[in-house]
C-alpha cells in the first residue's frame, strides 16, 4: 500500500515519510456501516449538513493544509481521494484503515462544517484497527467551535493527541510540530520507521 500511494504522488523533500490527512470533504456512506442483514432505513442516525459550498471549501481547506506540509516540513502529505482507489476494490473505510496503516502519521481535521457522523465512524474504524505504537501516530485536531463528547473520549479511549485550533494558520503550525515530533523518534529509534508494505 505505500507502494501504491506513494507512486500516485509527486516528489517531495522526504518522500518515504506519508501523511494521510482525513477531513469530512465527501459525503459519507453511512449505509456501508450499517451491519449486513439490518436494513438502513431503520437505522436513525443524526448528522450535520453541510451545503455543496461548504463541502468546496473544507476540501479547499484540505487541499491547502495538504501543500503546506508538502512543502514544509516536505512530507508526502496525501487525501484519501489520492491515490484513486475505486470503491469496488475496497470500500472507503477499508481504504482508510489502510492508508493509516501504510502511514507515519495520520492527522484527523475536524473544522466548524461539515458531517461529522462520517468523520467520527471513519476515526473509530481507524482507531480500533490500529496497535498502541500506530495510535502514537495519529492526531485529531478539531476547530475550537466543535466540541462533542465523543471528540473529549478520543483521547481517553484510544490515547491519541487532541488538539484544537483557532485558524488555519495555527491548524498547520499543530499538524507540522507534530509531523517532526514523529520524524525525530523514527530517526532516533523511539518510533519503528516505517518500510514498504
Amino acid at each position: 500500500m505505500r507502494a501504491r500511494i506513494k507512486s500516485a504522488l509527486g516528489e517531495v523533500a522526504y518522500g518515504d515519510f506519508l501523511v494521510y490527512l482525513m477531513g469530512p470533504y465527501t459525503s459519507f456512506d453511512v449505509d456501508a456501516m450499517v451491519p449486513d442483514g439490518v436494513d438502513p432505513a431503520d437505522v436513525s442516525l443524526p448528522a450535520a449538513s453541510a451545503d455543496e459550498d461548504d463541502l468546496d471549501e473544507m476540501m479547499a481547506t484540505l487541499r491547502r493544509v495538504q501543500g503546506r506540509l508538502r512543502e514544509d516540513p516536505g512530507v508526502n502529505a496525501f487525501l484519501a481521494v489520492d491515490p484513486d482507489i475505486p470503491l469496488s476494490e475496497m470500500d472507503a473505510a477499508s481504504q482508510s484503515i489502510q492508508f493509516a496503516r501504510a502511514s507515519n502519521a495520520t492527522l484527523f481535521v475536524v473544522p466548524g462544517l461539515g458531517d461529522k457522523l462520517g468523520v467520527g465512524m471513519e476515526v473509530g474504524s481507524v482507531l480500533e484497527d490500529l496497535d498502541g505504537t500506530d495510535r502514537q501516530r495519529v492526531l485529531f485536531a478539531h476547530e475550537e467551535t466543535v466540541a462533542s463528547a465523543m471528540i473529549r473520549s478520543i483521547g481517553q479511549r484510544w490515547d491519541v493527541r487532541v488538539v484544537s485550533y483557532a485558524d488555519e494558520d495555527e491548524l498547520v503550525d499543530r499538524l507540522r510540530q507534530f509531523v517532526a515530533d514523529l520524524m525525530n523518534r523514527e530517526v532516533y529509534g523511539d518510533l519503528p520507521r516505517k518500510t514498504a508494505q
